[in-house]
């Protein structure tokens, strides 16, 4: 009852075109049985009366009636299908709304090809039900109801005989619906599982070429594949089991028309006449039941995929604590007070963190990989939630803080950075829409890519491809950079952001992130232990937890881990 619910919302701003849509069906379905009633007409009155001026009215009344159907289908094909458009359009717009509110913990868990297949294949499916399916049963249930009534005026006893077969019909098609929409709901699953992996090859194609692991890929695409064809498998014989179960019922229906309306016509309980409009209009009564049958497979695979895109609706959404208020701009003073994270809410990431950055300062995560240093990151701007303890920025707990007003004061440069397939320009804009262009242009200055971007043809609006594709890794960075300068947040996060680089590219960065750390409470995540020798405060991370904190130098005569790391780097270097 909650999915019709829901399901029904979507037609309420469409409710003058649904009424139109659903009135021409019905003039539809109506008109079908003027062409018996004509029929009987003439075979039982006119031609044997030799009327041939009616028989001509008669005629050309059935073809103004066939020109008028012929509008009021292509309405109903045309507009029909833009209300259906219109509906596949509004669910997607409150799926991807619904998709930006999603924690990070959703994506984690969700991969972007099964995403997108609810977005596509689901909501396509769920629309063609919406379009189709009122006009199905209005058209086809009508169709039933009137053509049985005019079969019966015309002979009552072989139009009893003939409605008896319609139970075992019904009863056919209740026993294989379920069978059915399970098996499309596998279908839909299995479709997601291809599209997830197609995403995730093409994503990776240069690193599939430069491995020359396309069998590798090859490989993992058609496990999504088999599965595919066994769900359809499984989904097509319930379809076929289902279309020639009551395929042959109604075939029946044809048999027991030509045994009793041959022994009912040899008797002379009914005329020639009545038996020829008996046989037209039984396909009145067939054809519609018929469409009920196509209706059952269209209403499964329809219902499968609401199913699955309500499953997502359904999910909670990022929701700022009760009480929570909008803050300007933070002066920068951060403070974890004993937390406590596990991403499954088991196993524990961070443990006991107490640690506080006074504002404008430059804190260093170091430490081994896994430590937890990237998660106190992702906690700051509240990505995730903590299980115990506090976050405070300013003495305030970030939960009383809206996540919108938190994230503001907060600009992220990280070492895995996403750009988007757009210009240089846009992506600069990012980091704040309604910046001027000279705003931008000061961004790209600061952070020393003005340069490279005035060498290219097209400047900034140069389109820089998919992720950035076109451009370098340090170009990409530094793009980054200027975006986080247009920003402007007294808060920065630096997550390895220059590891990946090489020595002079990474001179290059750290002069840029330098300019950018100036007058910010700035932490710092770092692989390269030269790189934080001047910060204010560094704490080592390991295993979760803190396990030193102080200055370069002060934890230099601890001889602890960061001793440790630290002379291992040197030597490695040298």
């Amino acid at each position: 009852m909650r999915l019709l619910k829901k399901f029904l919302s979507y037609y309420r701003p469409h409710k003058l075109l649904f009424s139109l849509d659903m009135g021409a069906s019905l003039l539809v379905a109506l008109s079908g049985i003027v062409y018996p009633v004509v029929t009987r007409t003439m075979l039982n009155d006119l031609i044997p009366n030799r009327q041939y001026r009616m028989i001509v009215i008669y005629g050309l009344t059935l073809l103004v009636i066939y020109l008028v159907r012929m509008w009021l289908n292509f309405f109903i094909q045309y507009k029909g299908h833009m209300m259906g458009t219109q509906m596949q359009a509004a669910m997607r717009s409150d799926l991807f709304t619904h998709l930006e509110k999603l924690p990070f913990s959703f994506f984690d868990q969700h991969e972007t090809g099964k995403i997108m297949s609810r977005m596509t294949t689901d909501l396509f499916d769920i629309t063609e039900l919406a379009h189709h399916g009122p006009e199905n049963l209005i058209i086809a249930s009508i169709s039933v109801i009137v053509s049985f009534a005019y079969l019966m005026h015309i002979n009552v006893m072989l139009s009893i005989i003939v409605f008896m077969v319609v139970p075992f019909l019904i009863g056919i098609s209740n026993y294989m619906r379920t069978r059915m929409r399970s098996a499309f709901t596998r279908s839909r699953q299995a479709t997601a599982v291809i599209n997830a992996s197609l995403e995730n090859s093409i994503s990776g194609i240069r690193v599939t070429k430069a491995f020359t692991n396309a069998a590798k890929e090859t490989e993992k695409f058609e496990h999504g594949n088999t599965l595919f064809k066994e769900a359809s498998r499984d989904a097509y014989k319930a379809m076929g089991q289902f279309h020639s179960g009551t395929t042959f019922i109604t075939d029946i229906f044809n048999v027991v028309i030509l045994i009793a309306g041959g022994l009912f016509l040899y008797d002379g309980k009914i005329t020639f006449a009545d038996y020829s409009a008996f046989i037209v209009s039984i396909n009145l009564f067939l054809g519609p039941v018929n469409t009920l049958i196509r209706f059952m497979e269209q209403y499964q695979s329809g219902v499968a995929g609401f199913e699955r895109f309500v499953e997502v609706l359904d999910m909670k959404p990022e929701m700022d604590r009760d009480g929570a208020k909008d803050v300007p701009r933070l002066k920068g003073e951060i403070e974890f007070d004993d937390v406590m994270f596990a991403y499954d809410g088991e196993h524990d990431v961070l443990k006991n963190i107490d640690m506080k950055i006074k504002p404008g300062q430059t804190f260093a995560l170091v430490g081994p990989s896994g430590g937890g240093k990237t998660t106190i990151c992702h906690l700051i701007p509240h990505f995730y939630q903590v299980e115990k303890g506090r976050i405070l920025l300013d003495g305030m707990d970030i939960r009383d803080i809206t996540m919108e007003s938190l994230r503001r004061n907060i600009g992220i440069v990280q070492q895995d950075i996403y750009l988007f397939n757009a210009s240089i320009r846009d992506n600069i804009l990012y980091g704040r829409l309604d910046a001027t262009e000279e705003e931008v242009v000061e961004a790209a200055k600061r952070a020393n890519i003005h340069d490279y971007i005035m060498t290219l043809d097209e400047g900034y609006d140069t389109v820089i491809g998919e992720r950035g594709v076109r451009l370098s890794g340090g170009q990409k960075q530094r793009l980054c950079i200027a975006r986080v300068f247009l920003k402007n947040p007294p808060i920065l996060i630096l997550d390895e952001a220059t590891s990946a680089l090489d020595n002079t590219t990474e001179i290059m960065i750290q002069q840029a992130l330098d300019e950018l750390c100036k007058g910010r409470t700035t932490l710092v995540v770092a692989h390269r232990l030269s790189t934080i020798k001047n910060a204010d405060a560094i704490a080592v991370i390991s295993d979760g937890r803190i396990l030193e904190q102080g200055t370069h130098d002060e934890l230099l005569q601890t001889g602890g881990l960061y001793s440790q790391l630290y002379h291992q780097q040197f030597r490695e270097k040298n």
